[in-house]
């Protein structure tokens, strides 16, 4: 079996046609016209989702719990994205209370002494339930990972290339990396009673159904493969020390490590084992490439991240000509550690490498600075790109699709010299 979701995608397509396979939440004649290359399912814009009777709220950011400062936070509407200068010497984790939120419905309330998680499918010799006692019990495993959403940096396609994507405008601050602490899924399927014959693994989240133009496309749910499922995913309750906030998906969340964050489900509340390919909405309409670089039925669902670098700073920020300035930023990629990082501060027409902060390492990112002296007072342009250990560099154009996923091109960023 393999851990890519992409190759595996391959192999459930022909066990639709077959009659194998099991799609919730998608009509079967949308979804065949998807498996059959005849035309790709409508997109679906960001704008349309919203939560049940939220939609006379007057909070700027329904749904969600933690204070949302101005200077800390970018409201998009169930959404907030971090202000990258906010980060700027908090250290390598992100504090909880500067994390992104991505938010389809709204924050559930949830108790943890009443939460359960629920095992079912016929993967499983039989159900399971497991509380939170349960999973603290089992063996503990720690991983610092970024959770980054696969839209993180959709405004670029339109403010750079010109180009008309569906979706929210996040700019680069739809990610933090986190000290994440809980049990291996493996464990807990392992101890659920796995079936050898099964090859699908899907949790699905306790928030609110996700509507979106009319549709009620239920529960947030996107299958893993069995491979993948039983590698590096974590049952995670605690984030940076301390329990999971309720934004962050308390009691437990899924931890899927360099995948889009879409497959991180927050508010894991049942998991379903099956001995059948599984499809819902998020790995076949949403969180694929449609577009006229990709196959008619979109490209396989989307997993491992792209290459990205921010620096943290505000779009607009003065300088003084004449003065020494430090430069800070971080960079990361789903594909791999970053290995190295140049920084380009005359709008890329040279490029230095600057010095690295963190030993690279996969899952996470690596902070960096350099010093600038810029000379000539007007607008200017900083640049950042990044090269992974397979390689892989950020380009100057990201190949477009329609609902602007994993944009990794070189993000130009606009300051002022003042004299």
């Amino acid at each position: 079996m393999t851990t890519d979701e992409r190759a595996y995608d391959r192999v459930r397509r022909g066990q639709w046609r077959s009659g194998i396979a099991r799609a919730e939440g998608i009509d079967r004649r949308d979804l065949l016209r998807l498996l059959a290359a005849a035309g790709a399912l409508t997109a679906v814009g960001g704008g349309a989702a919203h939560a049940a009777g939220a939609a006379d709220d007057p909070d700027p950011a329904p749904g969600i719990v933690k204070p949302l400062p101005a200077d800390q936070f970018t409201v998009r509407g169930t959404n907030a994205e971090t202000r990258w200068s906010a980060l700027r010497g908090t250290g390598y984790h992100t504090p909880a209370e500067l994390f992104f939120v991505r938010n389809h419905t709204a924050t559930p309330a949830i108790d943890a002494d009443d939460w359960r998680l629920t095992l079912w499918g016929d993967g499983l010799r039989g159900d399971a339930e497991f509380g939170l006692d349960d999973l603290r019990a089992l063996p503990a495993t720690e991983r610092s990972a970024f959770v980054e959403c696969a839209g993180n940096g959709r405004s670029h396609y339109t403010t750079q290339q010109g180009e008309t994507v569906s979706g929210t405008a996040w700019t680069l601050g739809a990610i933090g990396v986190a000290r994440w602490r809980g049990v291996r899924l493996s464990e807990v399927l392992r101890r659920a009673g796995l079936r050898r014959d099964a090859v699908d693994v899907m949790p699905r989240g306790l928030d609110a159904d996700f509507v979106s133009g009319g549709v009620n496309l239920g529960g947030i749910r996107r299958p893993l493969p069995l491979a993948k499922a039983l590698d590096d995913v974590l049952l995670a309750y605690e984030m940076n020390g301390e329990p999971l906030p309720p934004d962050h998906g308390h009691p437990v969340r899924v931890l899927v490590p360099s995948w889009a964050g879409i497959a991180s489900i927050k508010w894991v509340g049942d998991i379903e084992v099956s001995r059948q390919p599984l499809y819902s909405p998020w790995n076949t309409d949403l969180y694929r490439l449609f577009g006229p670089d990709f196959p008619p039925e979109g490209s396989e669902p989307l997993t491992r991240q792209t290459v990205k670098s921010a620096f943290e700073l505000d779009a607009g920020a003065s300088f003084a000509a004449h003065r020494t300035h430090r430069l800070t930023g971080r960079s990361w990629s789903g594909g791999g550690s970053v290995r190295r990082v140049e920084i380009s501060t005359d709008g890329g027409a040279g490029w230095r490498r600057v010095r690295l902060l963190d030993a690279p390492r996969e899952g996470g990112w690596v902070r960096w600075s350099a010093e600038w002296t810029p000379t000539e007072p007007g607008p200017a342009e900083l640049l950042a790109r990044a090269t992974d250990s397979a390689g892989t560099t950020q380009p100057e154009r990201s190949v477009f699709n329609e609902q602007g996923y994993l944009f990794g091109a070189v993000v130009r960023h606009p300051v002022t010299v003042t004299a």
